[in-house]
């Protein structure tokens, strides 16, 4: 049965952007760099879903001493430089994304990634013009006291653009650390889970799992039914 909500939020990588595996393949590569050998497939399950600010700290723990004081934009700069050339579109998600825009649905997206590193991905798939406006950047908000997932912060941000309150508003997430942010921050969330590894997503707290983008046509209704109200 459909559900109406003033807001959809859409987490940016594995949601949208098939973008989790190159990101892993640019970490992995650092940290072997660095001295710690580890596979992208390792760098993935280690770290989707977590931010920069919060990796940093994570590997300094590995290394047993601090990471360079520029790594954190040198990881940032080999992340967009390897978006601009192998970041993909999620099957159906620009699809969503029309459709929502058609009947009216109020969407945005809200990421841990920086700006630059959305930039590169939405430019590589043509989304630029679709997506305008409607981006939002845990780093964006670090000069603010703004936390990245999973603290609430970045959905925080997104619904007070329409405005909308959090009570109204559905989460699409494919982290568990996603997932706590979206509860954290008192919105419904569903997981995506398109390789069926639902089960996390659902024992994070998920209201129920997604394999796929056109489940969502079924499942929300026309948000001009209630509005789109703070």
């Amino acid at each position: 049965m459909k559900r109406t909500f003033g807001l959809v939020i859409f987490d940016c990588d594995g949601v949208l952007i098939d973008s989790e595996r190159v990101s892993a393949a640019v970490i992995a590569e650092s940290m072997t760099e660095l001295g710690l050998p580890v596979t992208p497939e390792a760098a993935m399950a280690r770290f989707v879903g977590v931010s920069l600010r919060a990796m940093r700290p994570m590997i300094e723990a590995d290394l047993g001493r601090p990471l360079p004081p520029d790594w954190n934009a040198m990881l940032v700069a080999r992340i967009v430089a390897a978006m601009e050339r192998h970041a993909e579109p999620i099957p159906g998600a620009r699809e969503i994304l029309e459709h929502f825009d058609a009947v009216g649905q109020p969407w945005r997206i809200a990421s841990n990634s920086a700006d630059v590193e959305m930039d590169a991905k939405f430019g590589r798939t043509g989304w630029l013009d679709l997506v305008a406006g409607r981006t939002f950047s845990a780093p964006r908000l670090f000069p603010e006291g703004g936390r990245p997932k999973p603290a609430p912060d970045v959905f925080l941000a997104a619904a007070r653009s329409l405005p909308a309150a959090p009570e109204t508003c559905l989460v699409i997430e494919d982290s568990v650390t996603g997932i706590a942010g979206a509860i954290a921050a008192g919105m419904t969330c569903y997981g995506f889970a398109p390789h069926g590894n639902g089960e996390p997503l659902l024992a994070a707290g998920a209201e129920r799992v997604i394999s796929g983008h056109h489940e969502l046509r079924d499942l929300v209704a026309l948000a001009a039914a209630i509005g789109a109200k703070a």
